[in-house]
């Protein structure tokens, strides 16, 4: 089966509709596409869905699934956001408030920390200025930026929202890493970043969900490697915990992005098979 859970549309920060992207699936040759506009109900920061556009999104994606089920099966998600103290992912908040997602993507973008809160995966310039604004000193540069406890406050909150949280899968969950390549501000070789992966691997088992291989940040050119990394990767394999391929798809072109990749990279870890929840059961496929 080839299948997609991770795609963004006009709805958040996606740059085609929901029927251009099925209709591109379909020309791939996917079996199923599942939709996860961006959410942080009951509040949306610039690239979420507003919570009064929630219903209109779930029409019209549930309009394309009638029309197109002949052809592709298709899913209606949410990559819902977790903010520490003001949202938490949650299939039975979005129910309570008449929404009926197939499946929810847990994501960490935000984090919070004693000085304020940042974006950690925005522009590199941005993410510099957060981090310096929020864990260096003034007029410093990245120089006194403590990005140990940048990472470290990222990670906390991430096994927060798996404790928290009711979702199936855990969405890019090294996505700290985003700039680090250009900004440097942490080693991943460092023996405390290890214990902290390890931590968080304990947690999504403990938690139970899925956890993708994202291929978002290779498609945007942001570093050329999957989230999660092969480092962090072989601690999930370790611990059991089901891993997905997918691409977190802005545009109709990278719904496939890299997949052939990243089936190789969880193949080499040792898995031989990936998990999708596909409404309301769960789909186990050899790789």
């Amino acid at each position: 089966m080839k299948i997609n859970l991770h795609t963004h549309t006009l709805w958040c920060d996606g740059n085609n509709s929901v029927e251009d992207n099925a209709l591109a699936a379909i020309e791939r040759g996917f079996d199923v596409l599942g939709f996860s506009g961006h959410s942080m109900h009951p509040f949306a920061g610039s690239w979420h869905i507003a919570p009064r556009d929630f219903a209109d999104y779930e029409a019209e994606v549930l309009k394309i699934r009638e029309k197109y089920k002949d052809k592709i099966q298709i899913l209606l998600g949410y990559e819902a956001d977790y903010f520490p103290g003001v949202t938490v992912p949650s299939k039975a908040a979005y129910k309570a408030h008449g929404l009926n997602p197939d499946y929810l993507i847990g994501s960490v973008h935000y984090v919070l920390s004693e000085r304020g809160h940042y974006t950690v995966d925005s522009y590199v310039e941005r993410v510099r200025e957060n981090l310096i604004r929020l864990y260096g000193k003034e007029n410093h540069g990245m120089e006194a930026v403590d990005g140990r406890l940048a990472v470290c406050e990222y990670f906390s909150a991430q096994r927060e929202m798996l404790a928290k949280g009711d979702f199936e899968i855990l969405g890019h969950a090294d996505v700290i890493r985003k700039r680090n390549g250009i900004l440097k501000f942490f080693d991943e070789s460092d023996t405390w970043y290890a214990d902290e992966l390890k931590a968080t691997a304990d947690a999504a088992a403990k938690a139970g969900v899925i956890v993708e291989i994202n291929s978002g940040g290779i498609a945007r050119q942001a570093l050329d490697d999957f989230y999660p990394s092969e480092q962090f990767l072989a601690l999930l394999f370790e611990r059991k915990v089901p891993v997905l391929v997918s691409s977190d798809s802005h545009s109709t072109d990278t719904l496939d992005f890299a997949f052939g990749r990243a089936v190789t990279q969880a193949k080499k870890i040792g898995y031989k098979e990936l998990v999708y929840p596909l409404g309301g059961r769960t789909v186990a496929v050899k790789i």
